[in-house]
C-alpha cells in the first residue's frame, strides 16, 4: 500500500477506539466462557482459529471483497447484493443484529466525516429499507465499501478486518475470564498465519460460495440470546 493517506485511513479503521460499537460484541465467546469451553489462552486460540477458518473467512471476508470491488467500480447495486447475501448466510440472529448495528454506525460515521456520493447513497438505502428484503448494512460489507473509497486495497482491507475481528474477540475474552495481556498478544501473534490463510481462502469465492459452517458457534449464540445475564450484545 504505497499511498500514505490510504495507509493512515486503514490505521483509523482498524483502531479499537473507532466509535462503532465493536467493543460491545463477543460473537458468542461469552457463552463459550460461561459454559467453561474457553478457560485459557490455548483454548481461546483454538476457538478463534475456528471462527476465522469456518465462519469469518468464508462469509464476512467474501462479503467484504465483493463490496470493495463493487464500491471501487461505483456500483451500489453490487455492494447491496454482497450485503444482503451475508445476512442470508448468517444463521445466528444476534450476529445479524450486531453486524447491522455496527455497520450502520460505521457508515454513518464515514458519511459524517467526508463527502462520497456512493457512501451517501448506500447510507440512504440502509436507512430507508427496513423490510426483510431491505439493505441491512452489515459491518463487513460497509467496511469493504468504505475501505475501497478510502483507497485501501482489497487484500489490506481483508487483513485489517481480520485483525480487528480477532482483537475484539481477544479483548472480550480478557474481560470475561481474565487472560493476561501478554497471553493475548501471544495468541494474536500465533494467529497471524491463520488470518492470512483466511484472507487467501476468500479470494476466489463468489457470493454463491459464501458458506460459513460453524454449528457449535450458532448453537451457543442461540443460547446466549436467551441468557439471563449478558455482558455483550452477541
Amino acid at each position: 500500500m504505497s499511498d500514505p493517506e490510504a495507509r493512515l485511513a486503514a490505521f483509523r479503521l482498524a483502531d479499537s477506539a473507532l466509535p462503532v460499537g465493536t467493543d460491545s460484541v463477543s460473537y458468542a465467546v461469552e457463552q463459550f466462557a460461561a459454559a467453561d469451553r474457553v478457560t485459557d489462552a490455548d483454548e481461546l486460540a483454538e476457538l478463534v482459529e475456528s471462527y476465522l477458518r469456518r465462519q469469518f473467512g468464508p462469509a464476512d471476508l467474501v462479503a467484504l471483497r465483493h463490496a470493495h470491488t463493487a464500491a471501487d467500480d461505483r456500483d451500489l447495486d453490487r455492494v447491496v447484493a454482497a450485503d444482503r447475501r451475508l445476512t442470508a448466510t448468517t444463521m445466528a440472529a444476534e450476529f445479524r443484529e450486531s453486524s447491522e448495528r455496527t455497520g450502520e454506525r460505521l457508515l454513518s460515521l464515514q458519511t459524517e466525516l467526508g463527502d462520497d456520493t456512493l457512501l451517501d447513497a448506500y447510507a440512504e438505502r440502509v436507512a430507508e429499507d427496513e423490510t426483510a428484503a431491505g439493505v441491512p448494512g452489515n459491518y463487513a460489507a460497509v467496511l469493504g465499501a468504505v475501505s475501497a473509497r478510502e483507497g485501501v486495497p482489497v487484500r489490506e482491507a481483508c487483513l485489517l478486518a481480520c485483525h480487528e475481528f480477532v482483537t475484539a474477540l481477544l479483548q472480550a475474552t480478557q474481560r470475561l475470564i481474565g487472560i493476561s495481556h501478554t497471553d493475548l498478544q501471544r495468541v494474536l501473534d500465533e494467529l497471524r498465519p491463520v488470518m492470512t490463510a483466511a484472507v487467501d481462502g476468500s479470494s476466489d469465492r463468489s457470493l454463491d460460495e459464501m458458506e460459513p459452517f460453524a454449528p457449535l458457534v450458532d448453537v451457543l449464540s442461540a443460547e446466549h440470546e436467551r441468557a439471563d445475564r449478558r455482558l455483550f450484545l452477541s
